[in-house]
């Protein structure tokens, strides 16, 4: 069974509502209709259902019963500012607040803090800066995380790995170099994955004298006393990481090089790089990048993002049933 039809399995019996902010895009309009037609997630989509419908029309496509919310005109706008306000400590008016929330993003952000909606998925018209502030602000970081950062699933046959961070955090000191392979082993354990983390490097127990090497052992150590329990090694080059037998003789005793399938970067630019030269060159789906640390999903597409992608992204998450909590953070 794929990914994608586990990830069905998982979610049919609760059918949690995913927002999607950017109903105008045909991308995200036809994937919506898609899982609607699924029946085992609910869409919402935002958007004026008149151009919603000349647009289904000129795809091709029917809206069907797919949930359409118009922020222009929502019915309960009057209580999502004052929760706005409140969330944010008075560092808005309502005024100010009844502005912002006209940005789709910040709407559909507050769904989730509300009640309303499970999850969101969003960026194929929006900077992943545009998509990650809203959540920042309002649905906030777990309790013992103090970022986001993005981590991508890469899937190719029966192969399945992570990586991260590969979309949010620039430069990270070791002490966030350890929450990405804390929040990873958490993501991991959600699709299944038994993880097993190399924390990556140019450098392979010692084998180069640098402060960027160092500050990568240090991350280990770090993520290793906050959870004893993670497989997780490092410093390790991505050869000794994947490959046993170069494994067998970098890092001999290791329970994680050349068996390792979470693979975290030592900054963006390496993992950037790193997730696209696995996608084009090495043929993975690379499915993300999928916000980790948040109190709730929040899904960041790629501006070149296909319907297909969309469609994947939405699924991506596992949501948790019930309640979503926040933390007054």
């Amino acid at each position: 069974m794929s990914l994608i039809e586990n990830l069905k399995a998982s979610v049919r019996s609760s059918k949690p509502e995913i927002v999607f902010p950017e109903g105008n895009d045909p991308r995200i309009l036809r994937a919506a209709i898609r899982l609607n037609e699924d029946g085992d997630i609910k869409p919402i989509v935002l958007g004026d259902k008149k151009e919603l419908e000349t647009l289904a029309e000129k795809e091709g496509v029917k809206l069907g019963n797919l949930e359409i919310l118009n922020p222009a005109n929502y019915d309960e706008k009057d209580a999502m500012v004052k929760s706005f306000v409140e969330r944010r400590k008075g560092k808005v008016s309502e005024e100010d607040a009844e502005e912002i929330l006209k940005d789709h993003n910040y709407f559909g952000t507050m769904l989730i803090y509300m009640g309303k909606a499970k999850g969101l998925v969003s960026g194929a018209a929006h900077t992943t800066a545009d998509t990650v502030r809203p959540a920042l602000q309002i649905i906030k970081t777990k309790e013992g995380y103090k970022r986001c950062s993005g981590a991508f699933i890469m899937l190719r046959d029966e192969e399945m790995y992570l990586m991260a961070d590969c979309a949010i955090n620039i430069d990270l000191d070791k002490d966030g170099l350890a929450e990405v392979a804390l929040v990873s082993n958490e993501t991991a354990r959600q699709f299944g994955m038994d993880p097993k983390i190399a924390m990556l490097s140019f450098s392979t127990k010692g084998s180069a004298s640098h402060e960027r090497v160092t500050m990568v052992a240090e991350a280990t150590e770090i993520a290793k006393e906050k959870n004893p329990e993670m497989a997780i090694d490092g410093e390790l080059q991505f050869d000794a990481a994947f490959v046993e037998s170069v494994a067998n003789k970098k890092a001999p005793g290791s329970e994680v090089a050349g068996h390792a399938n979470v693979f975290v970067f030592p900054n963006i630019e390496a993992g950037n790089i790193g997730y696209k030269i696995a996608q084009r060159f090495g043929g993975f789906e690379a499915i993300g990048p999928i916000l980790q640390g948040l109190n709730a999903p929040v899904n960041d597409l790629s501006r070149g993002c296909s319907e297909d992608e969309v469609y994947s992204l939405a699924r991506i998450k596992k949501l948790e049933e019930g309640k979503i909590e926040f933390e007054e953070n």
